[in-house]
Order: structure tokens, then C-alpha cells, then sequence
């Protein structure tokens, strides 16, 4: 079965249609696209293993991999622990990225939600992608890390070089420069930890340094939350603005009823998962939706497929936001559930009343091509006018 990453929903729906699970070559895993099926296997972390939640691509040259050996490293980090591994490095996130340390970002959020877009209000034409759904991320994760905010435009790039150098294709010397940018991004995060010193506080930083210094991994970790925390919220603003205005009903909805918003955030989440799923191994022999899986099998839980399930979902296919918000698996489900959600459900929500407000005229300027990638799928650039 053929697999576009541009365009996967019609694999998915063609699994769907299919008795028991469908092999994808071009992922080395079968295909769990039914919620039911994928709520069984996320809750079932102890038979399907996460060590292999996001297999690289693309195997970096020994000189690349020399590059980032030169720096602080380290496994496991929480998207590919599991048990009691996966527990102690979640707990410092769950308690950094609570409610309370959300809402008491909101405003940082929402005060640079403001100036991002008054940064081009007057211009009448942006390219969103780049002036602001993967400049307000970064800047919200160097906020809650304490990090200084002129390092954070760095460490965005590293996380971009760092998805380059395991899934695309690139000469060793193009690897070798990846490399330098990762490793550039991991030192700043090693300087800004021993900054910190013993007086690590109580904010997201400070729990991460308590928990997870002292087993050697802090580093790894604090990379990962960068990349996932940045990666996945950046294209779920690009993908809610773009579907909003592909039906302009719908935005001119949202901006006369703005009580709306959160409700469009759901949708937004539900109908394009910025995280099209994760990988999981079997640690013994199982069956799921009929078919025997022995140990050692790949599986990709289709947080995208799942999403579009019409024995879940009334209409999949449809963006509404007027249905009651459903409950959807792109943020996961059970113990790797994202800890981040709260946190990129605000950013969305107060990215919306933004631009709602400012903005009502918006219209897409031009084809939309997406990114061939499916732990941030997203517009590669998203241009609009008004």
C-alpha cells in the first residue's frame, strides 16, 4: 500500500476499509488507524513498548554522529521510556507544565501573541509560518525555562537542523553541519543548567534539574521538550488557521462568535493531528483487530487516522466547529499522553483571539503545500492577506 506523507489520509482510510491491520512498507510498521484499536494499544503501554516511538529516517554519517558524541547526551527521554524510566523523567514535565505554570504564562502568551501580529498588521500580506507559528513556541518555551531570549531564535534552529539530520537526506558534509548546530544547541542548554547552579527554582527548569540531573539525561531531555514542545504547537497553529480559512464560513463564524475558539482548537487538533502518531514494538505476541502480531513487530498508532474515524466521529471528513468538541487522540492517550497539551491548546486558543481581533479579513494568499512529516505536519508556508 502506497504512503504519501504529504497526503496520508487516503492510506488510512483504505486501511480502515480493510479486515484486520495493514502492513506499510513504507513504514516498517503496521497500521493501527481505528480509535478504539489505538485507544486499546496506548493504553497498554507494558505490550506495546514506546523504544521505538520515532525511529529515525535517516542514519547520520560516524562523522555527525562524532559531533554530537562531543556533547552532552544521554537516554532515556520521555517520548521513548518506558516504565519507571519513563515515569521519572514525566513527572518533572507534568508538574512544570501544569495548570498553574500555563496560566501564569498566559499573559507572557498573549502579550506576544499581540506584538508578533502587530509586527505586520500594516503590511497586508504574511507569511504566518515564518513571522509568527514558529516564532511564538519558542519564545513561550524560553519563557517557562527561564531561558535568555536571545538564545532562543538558536535553539528553534537547532531543533529544525536536528529534524533535518535524522529524517532527511543530506551529504555527510551537510550532516556534519546539522550536527554542529545540534550540538550548538545542546551547549547553550548545558550553559543555561549550570547557570542555574543549586538554586534551580520551582519553575519547569527547575523541576527537570531535580529530577533528571542526577541520572545523566538532563540534556537529552530538555532538548526533546524544545523540539516536541515547539515542533508540535507551531503546526497545529498552521494547520487551525489554514483550515479555518480553506472555509470561510467558518472564520467569519469564529470572529462573529469568538466564545467559539476553543471549541475550533479541538477541531483544529482532531481533524490534523500536528503528531500523525507514534511507533510502538510488541513485547510479546498479541492480536489486534484480528490480526496476530508476534513479539518484535512495529506498529504506527495513526493519531491521524484515528482522528477521521467515522465510528468515532460524526462527519470525520468534515471541519466543524460548531460539534461538540470530541474526544481525539492527538495529544495521545493514557501514561505517554502530552504533557504539553494545556500549554499548546493556550497558544492556539490565544493565537486565534488574535488574529480573530486584528484581523477579521484574512484570506489564504496561494497553494498550501504541507511538510512531508509526520511528527509536525504543517504548511511549509501558509500566506495570507487582508
Amino acid at each position: 500500500m502506497e504512503f504519501d506523507r504529504r497526503d496520508p489520509y487516503p492510506t488510512y482510510r483504505r486501511a480502515r476499509d480493510a479486515d484486520g491491520l495493514t502492513f506499510v512498507p513504507e513504514l516498517d510498521a503496521w497500521l493501527i488507524v481505528r480509535d478504539a484499536d489505538a485507544r486499546a494499544v496506548l493504553r497498554d503501554p507494558e505490550t506495546f513498548s514506546s523504544a521505538n516511538a520515532l525511529r529515525p529516517g535517516v542514519v547520520p554519517a560516524p562523522e555527525a554522529v562524532a559531533v554530537l558524541q562531543s556533547v552532552p547526551g544521554g537516554a532515556p527521554v520521555v517520548i521513548t521510556a518506558d516504565g519507571d524510566e519513563h515515569r521519572r523523567v514525566r513527572e518533572p514535565l507534568t508538574r512544570g507544565l501544569s495548570p498553574k505554570h500555563v496560566a501564569a504564562a498566559v499573559p507572557f502568551i498573549a502579550g506576544r501573541a499581540r506584538e508578533l501580529v502587530a509586527s505586520f498588521a500594516a503590511d497586508h500580506r504574511v507569511e504566518l509560518m515564518g513571522r509568527y507559528a514558529r516564532v511564538l513556541p519558542g519564545e513561550v518555551l524560553g519563557h517557562l525555562l527561564g531561558l535568555d531570549p536571545a538564545d532562543v531564535p538558536g535553539l528553534v534552529e537547532g531543533s529544525y537542523r536536528a529534524d533535518d539530520l535524522v529524517f532527511r537526506p543530506m551529504s555527510a558534509e551537510e550532516q556534519v553541519a546539522a550536527a554542529h548546530d545540534v550540538a550548538g544547541m545542546k551547549r547553550v542548554l548545558d550553559a543555561h543548567v549550570r547557570a542555574r547552579g543549586e538554586h534551580a527554582g520551582d519553575d519547569l527548569c527547575g523541576e527537570m534539574i531535580r529530577a533528571i540531573e542526577p541520572h545523566g539525561t538532563l540534556i537529552s531531555n530538555l532538548q526533546n521538550l524544545v523540539l516536541a514542545g515547539h515542533f508540535t504547537t507551531t503546526a497545529l497553529i498552521g494547520t487551525a488557521v489554514l483550515h479555518l480559512l480553506r472555509d470561510r464560513d467558518q472564520w467569519e463564524l469564529l470572529c462573529a462568535r469568538p466564545e467559539l475558539i476553543p471549541a475550533a482548537v479541538e477541531e483544529a487538533a482532531r481533524y490534523e493531528p500536528p503528531i500523525q502518531g507514534f511507533r510502538r514494538v510488541t513485547t510479546r505476541p498479541v492480536a489486534v483487530a484480528g490480526t496476530e502480531l508476534p513479539e518484535g513487530a512495529a506498529v504506527f498508532v495513526a493519531f491521524g487516522a484515528a482522528g477521521r474515524d467515522p465510528d468515532a466521529h460524526d462527519r470525520p471528513g468534515t471541519f466543524d466547529i460548531t460539534r461538540e468538541p470530541a474526544r481525539h487522540l492527538s495529544f495521545g492517550h493514557g501514561v505517554h499522553a502530552c504533557p504539553g497539551a494545556h500549554l499548546a491548546r493556550e497558544q492556539v486558543r490565544i493565537t486565534l483571539e488574535t488574529l480573530t481581533g486584528e484581523l477579521p479579513g484574512l484570506r489564504l494568499d496561494g497553494p498550501v503545500e504541507m511538510v512531508p512529516s509526520l511528527i509536525h505536519r504543517s504548511p511549509r508556508e501558509l500566506f495570507l492577506t487582508w
